[in-house]
């Protein structure tokens, strides 16, 4: 009897477990940032839990819909209010610039130099010297940007004259003008007002995303 009992909680489990991660999305399993890793990894313990818990198996239920809904009203709260994107999961934190080590960088991302070194041979780059720029993004995974002459096809085996491209930068989000990023760029709100006309673009609101570097080239992606 208690065998069957353990087969339909475990079903259950299953059930529950497949209806929250469809409510909470993909992102779940692709792309985590340590808040998602840590809530999915609660809800799939609860889950296993519930299939042995045989006395109250409503309680873990509920734990698992409350874990969901916070996740799920989190999302909901930083896709409206960008700035608490920095506040909840962090803001990307640069490793290296100008082909420069930060040392400062990997302190702040808790990364010592041979997991940094590691990291960057895992992305193809067994040459540091390699490398321009370098992002710890919020998700724990690290973006490298090489020196124009390090790219492939190698311009610098070509003998060609090379210059080094900017970092680009995010100006908009979400319809949502990141007035403090065009200040780092050297520009303000009547430049990006004035660029943004020029293709077409009456206001921010219709922008997914805008972004720009220090030579004043602007890409905008609309909303559709």
């Amino acid at each position: 009897m208690e065998i069957i009992r353990v087969i339909i909680t475990s079903l259950v489990s299953l059930v529950v477990l497949f209806i929250l991660t469809k409510l909470m999305g993909n992102r779940q399993v692709s792309e985590l940032t340590m808040f998602d890793y840590v809530i999915g990894i609660s809800i799939g313990s609860i889950a296993a839990e519930m299939a042995t818990e045989l006395d109250k198996p409503v309680n873990s239920i509920v734990a698992m819909v409350v874990y969901a809904v916070v996740a799920i009203l989190i999302s909901f709260i930083t896709s409206k209010f960008i700035k608490t994107r920095g506040i909840l999961f962090g803001k990307s934190v640069e490793l290296m610039k100008n082909g420069e080590i930060l040392r400062k960088g990997l302190k702040k991302a808790h990364l010592d130099l041979s997991e940094f070194l590691m990291q960057a041979r895992t992305a193809g780059y067994f040459d540091i010297t390699d490398i321009n720029t370098a992002f710890m993004e919020p998700n724990g995974k690290i973006s490298f940007l090489p020196f124009s002459n390090a790219r492939p096809v190698n311009a610098k085996d070509l003998l060609l004259p090379t210059k080094e491209d900017e970092v680009m930068v995010n100006v908009i989000a979400d319809g949502v003008i990141l007035e403090k990023n065009l200040k780092t760029l050297g520009f303000n709100k009547q430049w990006l007002m004035d660029n943004m006309k020029k293709q077409a673009v009456k206001n921010e609101k219709s922008v997914l995303l805008a972004t720009a570097d220090k030579n004043g080239t602007l890409n905008l992606f609309l909303n559709k």
